[in-house]
C-alpha cells in the first residue's frame, strides 16, 4: 500500500485556518511573518525532520506543499532542509481553495493501482515515532476488510506528548487523546480520490469507521506560539515540564528527536 503524509509548509490557501485574516494579504504577511517562519524551520529541522529520517519502514512519500509566493530565501532553506531525503516532494501553489488544492497535490504523487492508500498529515512543527509508517502499514492490512463496506477508514494512535523545544532542551507532557492529527492515519479505497484534509479531525469518527491503537508512544504535538488551533480564546493552558536524561533518551529512541540538536537550533540568535 502506498503511503504519502503532507504537510503545508505555511500555504496561503483559502480556508484551512482556524486563525482568520480580512483578506489574503493578511494572510500572507501573517504566515510569512520573519519571527513566525524562524520558529517553523526550528521546528522542522529539530522535530519533523529526524522522525521521518529513522522510519523503520521507509518506503513512504512525505509531500510538502508550499506557496508559490514563499519568499526565495527561505525556498532554498527549506529545500536544503530536505535534500537528503529521497521520499520528500516539494510542491509550490498559487493561493486556492484549501481543501482542492491539498487534494490535488496528493492525486498528483498518488500511484494509479489496485490497492488502497494511505495517508497522513503531519505538519511541520509535530513528530511520529519512527515506526509509525510500519505500524500504519501493518495495522491497515489487519483491518483492510472494512474496506468492502466503507470508502475510507481512519487508524488512530492515541499516545504521546505535547512538546516545546529551546535553548534549554525540551519540555513535555505525556498526552493520551483520541484523533490527534499528528498520529491519525487514513485509509482510502483505489476508487477514492480523496484526501487527508478532506476531514476534520474533531469530525472523523461521525464519518467513517475508526480503529484507535493505544499502549505505546506513536504521535508527537508540537508546542508553540504560532499553534493554530491556539490563536483562539479560551485555550486550555498546557503545562509542560523539562525532560530529565531519562526523557531525553526515551526522545531519541522514540522519535530520533535529539535534545542536544534541539538546544543548538534554538540557542543560535
Amino acid at each position: 500500500m502506498q503511503v504519502i503524509g503532507l504537510c503545508r509548509f505555511s500555504y496561503p490557501g483559502l480556508g484551512g485556518f482556524q486563525v482568520e485574516h480580512d483578506d489574503l494579504q493578511s494572510r500572507i504577511a501573517y504566515l510569512y511573518d520573519e519571527t513566525r517562519l524562524e520558529e517553523r524551520f526550528r521546528f522542522f529541522e529539530t522535530f519533523t525532520l529526524p522522525c521521518l529520517r529513522a522510519q523503520t519502514d521507509p518506503d513512504f512519500t512525505y509531500l510538502i506543499v508550499m506557496g508559490e509566493s514563499l519568499p526565495q530565501a527561505d525556498r532554498q532553506r527549506l529545500e536544503a532542509l530536505v535534500a537528503d531525503m529521497p521520499q520528500v516532494v516539494v510542491q509550490a501553489h498559487p493561493p486556492g481553495r484549501h481543501r482542492q488544492v491539498m487534494r490535488d497535490a496528493i492525486n498528483s504523487v498518488r500511484k494509479s493501482d489496485a490497492e488502497p492508500c494511505l495517508q497522513f498529515r503531519l505538519d511541520d512543527d509535530d513528530a511520529v515515532a519512527t515506526s509509525f509508517i510500519a505500524q500504519l502499514r501493518q495495522a491497515a492490512a489487519d483491518v483492510a476488510g472494512l474496506l468492502r463496506d466503507n470508502r475510507h477508514i481512519a487508524i488512530d494512535f492515541n499516545q504521546g506528548y505535547i512538546a516545546q523545544p529551546g535553548p534549554e532542551g525540551i519540555s513535555a507532557c505525556a498526552i493520551r487523546k483520541p484523533y490527534w492529527t499528528a498520529g491519525l492515519g487514513f485509509m482510502f479505497r483505489p476508487d477514492v480520490d480523496l484526501s487527508v484534509m478532506n476531514f476534520s479531525h474533531q469530525a472523523v469518527v461521525r464519518r467513517m469507521p475508526t480503529v484507535t491503537f493505544s499502549g505505546t508512544d506513536m504521535m508527537l504535538r508540537g508546542h508553540n506560539d504560532f499553534n493554530d488551533s491556539r490563536q483562539k480564546p479560551n485555550v486550555q493552558p498546557v503545562t509542560l515540564a523539562p525532560l530529565d536524561a531519562a526523557g531525553e533518551a526515551l526522545f531519541q529512541e522514540t522519535y530520533n528527536i535529539s535534545a542536544d540538536h534541539v538546544r543548538r537550533v534554538f540557542s543560535t540568535p
